[in-house]
């Protein structure tokens, strides 16, 4: 699950309330090169406006005609497709050429029409509180039933059901408002991480809160940084990075997110402070040490960066490379029959 389709389905669930016709379209299976994997999702209202991708743009036109001419033309907000139903794209070299589909790849989607938006309301609402979600769909009904999911569970489709994960959308707690977190923040942002900032400095959060460009989408947390990692129980969908460059608050909010579930945990500073810090937690602190060793010391990877928005580019590069692979660790444990937990 990627947090674009958690949006998909607010947007939908948006334009259902404002009296829309939507139709939503699940990549189910994929063969050759593909853009989009399964389970990505579409959304499409009754105008042609769309949220979400497919197939990166090869058939979202064709998708779009097909859509439009399947609602009713008596009665705006009603859709002539009462049901799922299977469309296939690229069954041929020659149609997978037409539709531009690279390397003559094919796919396979589920089209429904979303006439009850009940679970979407409820599945917004679970993700938020940080759950993993799983969506079943009927297809000789179109009925939807929601379930508790785990991590490393995958989209699964047999013909006749189709079960997508949904989850939270990643997050980032940064320790520290200065101008390293402001460029790290902007760069998250971009990356659709929810960000959250944690500093007990006012002088620093007051800056950071007064003039970094997308505000409003940045939480800060009052409070201090351990208390606040403490609290927020980080998940495997939750990376913490302190930079305050102060041990005094650094250090301990390190000590609580290195005894979390959190995919990530940087704190900035030279190879030498790194190795003074962990002494220090090492020996002032119950830290074991494969928790130190989960400490990404000095923060980021290694571009050769010297002004702050370098070094942030660098550190933000580092959480999507480990998140990445804890996906698709997961991933592969899951078709090896395995599930994280």
């Amino acid at each position: 699950m990627e947090s674009l389709d958690l949006r998909v389905l607010a947007d939908a669930l948006a334009w259902r309330t404002a009296g829309h016709a939507v139709t939503l379209v699940t990549v189910v299976q994929t063969w050759g090169s593909a853009p989009r994997p399964p389970g990505a999702l579409l959304a499409v209202r009754d105008d042609g406006v769309v949220s979400g991708s497919v197939s990166g743009g090869c058939v979202e036109d064709d998708l779009i005609a097909r859509t439009k001419a399947s609602f009713s033309t008596g009665d705006r907000g009603t859709p002539a497709l009462r049901k799922p139903a299977m469309i296939v794209y690229g069954v041929s070299q020659e149609e997978a050429a037409r539709f531009g589909l690279p390397c003559g790849g094919t796919l396979r989607l589920v089209q429904e029409p979303l006439l009850d938006t009940a679970w979407v309301a409820q599945l917004l609402a679970r993700t938020a509180e940080h759950q993993l979600v799983a969506r079943t769909l009927t297809l000789a009904s179109g009925a939807v039933q929601l379930s508790n999911a785990v991590r490393g569970q995958t989209m699964a489709f047999d013909g006749a059901t189709l079960s997508t994960v949904f989850g939270p959308k990643w997050r980032l707690l940064l320790i520290g408002a200065g101008q390293l977190s402001q460029a790290v923040a902007q760069i998250a942002l971009m990356l659709d991480f929810e960000v959250l900032v944690c500093d007990p400095r006012e002088e620093y959060a007051a800056t950071l809160m007064a003039g970094l460009p997308g505000i409003a989408d940045i939480r800060r947390v009052e409070g201090m940084p351990d208390d606040v990692v403490r609290e927020m129980a980080p998940d495997a969908h939750t990376a913490i990075v302190a930079l305050t460059h102060d041990p005094k608050l650094d250090d301990m909010a390190l000590l609580e997110a290195l005894k979390s579930h959190a995919f990530y945990v940087g704190a900035l500073g030279s190879r030498r402070n790194q190795d003074a810090r962990k002494r220090r937690l090492a020996e002032h602190f119950d830290l074991s040490h494969e928790e130190l060793a989960r400490l990404h010391g000095p923060v980021g990877l290694a571009l050769g960066a010297k002004t702050p928005a370098e070094i942030a580019v660098s550190i933000v590069a580092e959480i999507v490379l480990v998140k990445n692979a804890v996906v698709g660790a997961a991933a592969a444990l899951t078709t090896a029959g395995c599930v994280l937990t």
